[in-house]
């Protein structure tokens, strides 16, 4: 076994509720349709989808509602998803199932991992961060998603012009966020309200409704890669 030493640091602890059934069945009967598993090489997006067009990945998804959304009504796209809860992933391919769309694939996984892995250079269009785990105590910052590394390999993966949207209802987190990608090069703060996003898309999700009954504000921010 490695030792802890040796071990990365990761931005999550596998600590998921209980299936339902409905979920349980929707991983084994829809998984063959929309589930990818950890790649060997980098996935040819054109082939999986059957088309070259506008493609976003969100980085987890949580329970699927973003996604879900915006697989369903933009049918011109095609999107993709890594979580590591299969809670998340099971209502999530119920909800792409019910709605019959077909632009959508996920992965069960570690992001840092599958991003390595799965993504050549310059083949995403658009990336979405929603309310990553804020691991409000200082002692655990390290462990925040949203690092220098973590960073490099978003604007690899990136088209120049490409956007990085992020989203926390933590302020510490916000100004964690802003302080790594305003200080890196590849990337733009295109924000309009004092370098945050005023009016950010439409978006639903159970973690941004429980900040805000918490009396959270949420904070906006997208990032453009650099051409170059």
């Amino acid at each position: 076994m490695d030792q802890p030493d040796h071990r990365r640091i990761r931005s999550f602890v596998k600590r998921e509720g209980r299936l339902t059934p409905g979920q349980e069945r929707n991983l084994a009967a829809l998984w063959p349709q929309y589930g990818l598993e950890h790649p060997t090489a980098p996935i040819d997006w054109a082939a999986e989808f059957g088309r070259d067009a506008y493609r976003t990945l969100e980085i987890g998804f949580g329970a699927g509602e973003v996604l879900a959304d915006l697989a369903i009504n933009h049918p011109q796209a095609d999107y993709i998803g890594i979580e590591v809860y299969r809670t998340g992933v099971g209502r999530l391919l119920g909800a792409l199932d019910n709605a019959n769309a077909t632009n959508a694939r996920v992965f069960r996984d570690d992001a840092v991992e599958v991003l390595a892995a799965a993504f050549a250079d310059d083949s995403l269009d658009e990336v979405l961060l929603y309310f990553p785990d804020p691991w409000p105590k200082k002692r655990h910052h390290k462990r925040r998603i949203v690092q220098p590394a973590f960073a490099d390999e978003i604007a690899r993966v990136l088209k120049p012009g490409g956007v990085w949207r992020l989203a926390t209802d933590w302020v510490n987190y916000a100004e964690h966020m802003r302080a790594v990608l305003d200080a890196h090069e590849a990337f733009e703060n295109i924000g309009d309200h004092d370098g945050f996003v005023s009016e950010p898309p439409r978006r639903d999700t159970r973690f941004e409704n429980r900040g805000l009954k918490k009396g959270h504000v949420v904070h906006d921010m997208a990032f453009r890669r650099r051409d170059g």
